[in-house]
């Protein structure tokens, strides 16, 4: 019987659709598409490139209608943010826009008598492992540039999002992308760690858990090939007293509850300088209590269900733990682990909280945000550091040179002032810790999907 992988939709629970995972036989033809392939890519101009890239990012763009209920039905996200279009289309051009300059050729002048110049060559064949919660969007982080770099790519998203591939490969189609140079694969675990170790891949792109990280790394042991991970997060916001705080208390609660909490960069612990904690916390609260959960499928839901049971257990786990240890619950009155869970789960604002609880250490990954009062700067960068994780952090103020110096002192890989939950693609996308290793956008993330070359010619 051939092996399939089933989406089950959080909206009903029903199984939404299906695929057959990849045949062994199947693999084998897809390495040997992509290394022919990206032969001939190679030797295309990086501006021809871009034309095939720039009419990939047309095609999907064109598919936002039937995208967005998709995603509903896949992962919960509400249609009524429109699905990922705005995101995907600013990181993909901007990606493009840039890759004749990050890719340039570097001349190194200064020596008579000799030529000498760095080229950025391409590493091969990569593998983007993306995620479920923004599947669109962490995909093209590498997809777009390591074909922009001269790659080939073989993409393996994430089970909940299978239809999410489907996509991709639909648009590569549609942009006339050569044959084999662009491949959708529906692998299981131990099909994706073997394709790993083959040593037929050159990088490696996962986005996920830290467990899942440690397992790439374990699985690419010995083959050389690069990785860029970007892992767990448990990302800290702190305002400070002379923050703007209506400013801070609407942006806040965006970053803690947009897309249920299912955010990479999503704010999951608030630090409040005691002078205005508790104005910042009646606004929140107010702010947060039109954040309503229902139906996905509802133009009018702003909150979605998580992707899956499992996930919103975690999440309520957490909170009774803290709620057991003295932790207040502002906006529900009902915390427990049914029977029968639920991927369905209310925002939940907790206060008297401390980092013995987990819901200040440990990933949430949903709905859920607590609100600390620190009683200055030292306090709160002390706390904002007091975690495995890092790879944004956002200070709330008017004056930016604080910021600025701050900012320096917390471990993380993004530091924001007076805004959150953002990616800019001209900056590198990086973490520290256990949040991973690498960087994609920017010019980095070109560096970091390409591999130099140097020239060194004497003159006789």
């Amino acid at each position: 019987m051939t092996e399939t992988v089933k989406i089950v939709s959080p909206v009903d629970g029903r199984v939404y659709a299906e695929r057959p995972v990849a045949s062994g036989a199947e693999i084998e033809t897809a390495v040997a598409k992509a290394k022919a392939a990206r032969q001939a890519w190679g030797e295309v101009t990086v501006r021809e490139r871009a034309k095939f890239l720039n009419h990939f990012v047309d095609a999907l763009l064109a598919k936002n209608d039937d995208i967005v209920p998709e995603l509903a039905w896949q992962m919960g996200r509400p249609i009524r943010f429109g699905g990922e279009r705005k995101g995907v289309e600013e990181r993909s051009r901007y990606m493009i826009d840039i890759a004749e300059s990050a890719l340039a050729t570097v001349e190194k002048t200064g020596k008579e008598g000799f030529k000498r110049y760095i080229t950025r060559e391409p590493l091969g064949t990569v593998m983007v492992i993306a995620p479920w919660n923004y599947p669109f969007l962490t995909a093209v982080n590498s997809i777009v540039p390591g074909l922009m770099a001269g790659n080939a790519v073989i993409l393996k998203h994430a089970s909940q999002t299978l239809l999410v591939g489907d996509r991709f490969a639909e648009a590569m189609n549609a942009a006339g992308l050569p044959d084999g140079l662009f491949q959708n694969l529906v692998l299981n675990h131990a099909d994706t760690e073997q394709l790993i170790g083959s040593g037929e891949i050159d990088h490696i792109n996962f986005t996920g858990s830290v467990e899942g990280g440690k397992r790439i790394e374990r699985a690419a042991a010995g083959t050389f090939a690069t990785l860029g991970l970007e892992l767990g997060g448990k990302d800290p916001a702190y305002v400070r007293a002379d923050a703007k705080l209506d400013y801070a208390v609407e942006n806040l609660v965006d970053g803690s509850f947009f897309n249920s909490g299912q955010s990479c960069c999503g704010v999951e612990r608030i630090y409040v300088h005691a002078d205005v904690y508790d104005k910042f916390v009646e606004g929140f609260v107010e702010n947060a209590k039109g954040w309503k959960l229902g139906n996905p499928l509802d133009p009018d839901t702003i909150v979605g269900p998580m992707a899956a049971p499992k996930f919103a257990d975690q999440v309520r786990g957490q909170t009774l733990e803290a709620l057991r240890k003295g932790a207040k619950s502002h906006l529900n009155t009902k915390h427990d682990l049914d029977e029968e869970s639920s991927p369905y789960l209310a925002p939940e604002v907790l206060t008297n909280v401390n980092h013995q609880m987990a819901v200040m250490r440990e990933e949430s990954f949903g709905p859920v945000v607590g609100i600390m009062k620190v009683a200055d700067d030292e306090e709160a960068i002390t706390l904002m550091n007091d975690s495995p994780y890092g790879l944004t952090a956002s200070i709330w103020t008017e004056d930016l040179d604080q910021a600025a110096k701050l900012g320096a002192r917390v471990e993380t890989g993004t530091v924001f002032a007076n805004r959150c939950d953002y990616l800019d693609p001209a900056l590198v996308w990086t973490g520290v810790k256990d949040t991973g290793k690498g960087g994609a956008l920017s010019e980095i993330g070109y560096a970091n999907l390409s591999q130099p070359k140097s020239y060194h010619f004497k003159i006789v």
